[in-house]
């Protein structure tokens, strides 16, 4: 039987995955039974990641990933920024198991650059920095790390980040070659530049602050089909046959996403 931090552990690593939208409901019947757990256990799990910002509650509603507005997405991006520069800065000595340690996640993240599992590849270029807090020695900014990466990741899939999982990994690449050649200094400005590009990448409907700009586009009017388009017919309802199937899968739907 699944643990609660299990559970906890689990949809962080899915939402750094981008396998769990922002505003994701997570019931609590479904996690118990998707972990064969009590209802109980899960909402302890849920509690926890409450408590860490990654999701929020409704009396009447239910448990859902955070939906971060400009100005927290603005305030996460800082944190980062604050935590992984000092955390250089307050650097001596890069020792050689801790290079070798970053080389090898820097593999992992190539590797996954050139496959097809993209939420692999999320999972990885987020865990970098809590890998290389991890490497530095400090276990507590790690998890600090880990929460505030989430953050930004819900934050780059709702903002629309037209940042490069590529150019991510190169970053990633230079950082630890200015560790490992001891350059601190420049590690934390090639720091410093990476979270800046990471957050400049968000879309414009971000930086504009617009709170009717997701709704704007949604109901703005159709495109009209030119005269000489064929129309395709509607598809026909679901049998119930069908439809009860669907309601059948859907108690296990997070399994696909956890």
């Amino acid at each position: 039987m699944a643990s609660a931090q299990d559970i906890s552990n689990r949809i962080i690593q899915a939402v750094m995955a981008q396998k769990i939208a922002p505003g994701a409901r997570l019931g609590e019947q479904q996690l118990a039974m998707l972990f064969e757990c009590s209802r109980t256990i899960v909402r302890e799990a849920l509690t926890r990641l409450a408590a860490r910002g990654i999701v929020t509650v409704s009396a009447r509603r239910g448990w859902f990933v955070i939906e971060p507005s400009h100005e927290e997405a603005r305030e996460a991006f800082e944190a980062r920024r604050v935590i992984e520069m000092g955390l250089i800065r307050c650097t001596h000595v890069v020792s050689k198991a801790a290079i070798k340690q970053l080389k090898a996640h820097l593999a992992s993240e190539k590797a996954a650059l050139k496959g097809t599992d993209i939420g692999l590849r999320s999972f990885l270029l987020g865990d970098f920095h809590v890998c290389l807090a991890e490497c530095l020695g400090n276990s507590l900014l790690a998890d600090a790390l880990r929460d505030l990466t989430a953050r930004t990741t819900l934050i780059a899939m709702l903002y629309q980040s037209s940042h490069d999982a590529a150019e991510s990994c190169e970053d990633h690449v230079r950082i630890v070659q200015a560790l490992e050649k001891g350059d601190l200094a420049q590690a934390e400005q090639l720091m410093q530049g990476h979270i800046g590009t990471v957050q400049a990448a968000l879309s414009r409907q971000a930086a504009s602050g617009d709170p009717l700009a997701q709704l704007r586009n949604a109901l703005s009017p159709l495109a009209q089909p030119s005269p000489d388009e064929p129309v395709v017919p509607a598809k026909r309802r679901k049998s119930s046959r069908t439809a009860a199937k669907a309601t059948e899968e859907s108690s296990t739907y997070l399994g696909a996403l956890l």
